[in-house]
């Protein structure tokens, strides 16, 4: 069981499902909230104003401008399942991006199938929105090193992905990619990555 405390949003506390933490935080600026393993750390959350959240780490969202996506990746090995999650922030709506697959060749990449997956989501949903302009915040190097080119596409799936994503960038998106550290406590990370966990079967 997780236990998701909500700091800042419609109502705080402490809940059990991501579903109920969902509606206190859904659409709610500046909201904070945090996913934990035990009921003592996120009493602890919210009780201590120096835990690590987005407000005291790092604030993300003083340097954005325009819209943005956060995306995350997992990985079911029981049942060889990989995942996305995350959300886009367009015109001031947040719309969700959570999906999974069990392709036998994808799976093999683990997590990072679900990390491209999401990324190339996100673009293709601010596309159909008609965004020109996309900030995509990840915590992993390949989604950004494959379309670039600073990696080399050794694979079909990240050939394919760099392929996907340099087409909407044709299209007339620009994107723009910046890296965050993983679970430090910015809440755009934490959501993507319970989202991606929930859509394999993880949560």
């Amino acid at each position: 069981m997780k236990y998701y405390a909500v700091k800042s949003g419609k109502e705080t506390g402490i809940f059990t499902t991501w579903a109920e933490a969902e509606k206190q935080v859904k659409g709610v600026k500046g909201a904070k909230f945090k996913s934990f393993l035990t009921k003592a750390e996120a009493e602890n959350y919210l009780n201590d104003n120096s835990c690590v959240d987005l407000s005291n780490s790092k604030d993300i969202s003083s340097e954005l401008t325009g819209d943005y996506a956060f995306v995350d990746g997992s990985f079911n090995s029981v049942t060889n399942t990989y995942g996305f999650g995350g959300f886009l922030l367009a015109n001031g709506e947040r719309y969700p991006i959570q999906g999974s697959g069990n392709d036998s060749e994808m799976a093999t990449m683990r997590n990072v199938a679900g990390e491209i997956l999401g990324a190339l989501a996100a673009a293709t949903r601010a596309s159909e929105l008609g965004l020109k302009q996309l900030t995509i915040l990840y915590d992993y190097k390949g989604i950004e090193e494959w379309v670039t080119g600073g990696w080399k596409c050794n694979k079909t799936h990240t050939a394919k992905y760099k392929e996907q994503m340099q087409e909407l960038i044709n299209q007339g998106l620009s994107i723009k990619f910046v890296k965050v550290a993983a679970h430090t406590g910015i809440e755009g990370n934490e959501l993507a990555d319970t989202l991606a966990k929930q859509a394999v079967g993880l949560i």
